[in-house]
């Protein structure tokens, strides 16, 4: 998965902005909803947290309070520091996280839970619940179109091709799946549970 997020960093963000190879796809609403998700995670109250698997920095720009992202991929990293420079950003494995235990007040992930298989999704909460109180999962919606777990063909700009395992959540079966906790956005594209 690094060398795909390392290839993948500079077209990244095509996916969120509609542009590129998404441009021609059929999702209606998906602007407004991207905006409608970046509010919500802007309406949280303010802490100091960690952003787990930032990616580019798209969602960490919105997390009020002291932010730190972490990714394993530097590349991302490169494109993170331009998009969220308030930030302080991390190189680090999202599975064995290099913070002491209480080091944050909250803890958040966008589209990273959801390519997570079972022992490195327990190892994954592990590591949340010991950083901080709170836990924040951003990912994608389960809609008709889609199977709740797939494993998918993804083909980057430079027309290489990866395997990629992906969920995608209905909020409350998020919230039950994590122990708990209360739907932050739920729609078409996007849902957000804390917990």
């Amino acid at each position: 998965m690094k060398a795909y997020y390392d290839r993948r960093a500079p077209e990244y963000d095509e996916w969120y902005r509609g542009i590129g190879q998404y441009a021609e796809r059929d999702r209606p609403g998906w602007h407004d909803e991207v905006d409608a998700l970046a509010g919500a995670l802007a309406a949280l109250p303010s802490a100091r947290t960690l952003d787990v698997a930032c990616g580019t920095g798209f969602l960490t720009r919105h997390l009020p309070g002291e932010v730190v992202g972490l990714d394993q991929s530097e590349s991302m990293l490169d494109e993170a520091r331009r998009q969220a420079p308030n930030a302080e950003f991390v190189q680090g494995d999202a599975l064995d996280l290099p913070f002491e235990d209480g080091s944050f007040g909250r803890v958040f992930t966008g589209h990273f839970y959801g390519h997570l298989e079972g022992a490195d999704r327990e190892r994954f909460l592990t590591e949340a619940r010991r950083l901080a109180p709170e836990l924040v999962i951003v990912d994608s919606a389960l809609r008709e179109d889609v199977e709740p777990v797939e494993r998918q063909e993804r083909i980057l700009n430079d027309g290489s091709r990866w395997e990629v395992y992906k969920r995608y959540f209905e909020p409350d079966a998020l919230a039950e799946e994590l122990g708990g906790g209360e739907t932050l956005h739920a729609g078409r594209w996007f849902v957000a549970v804390r917990s």
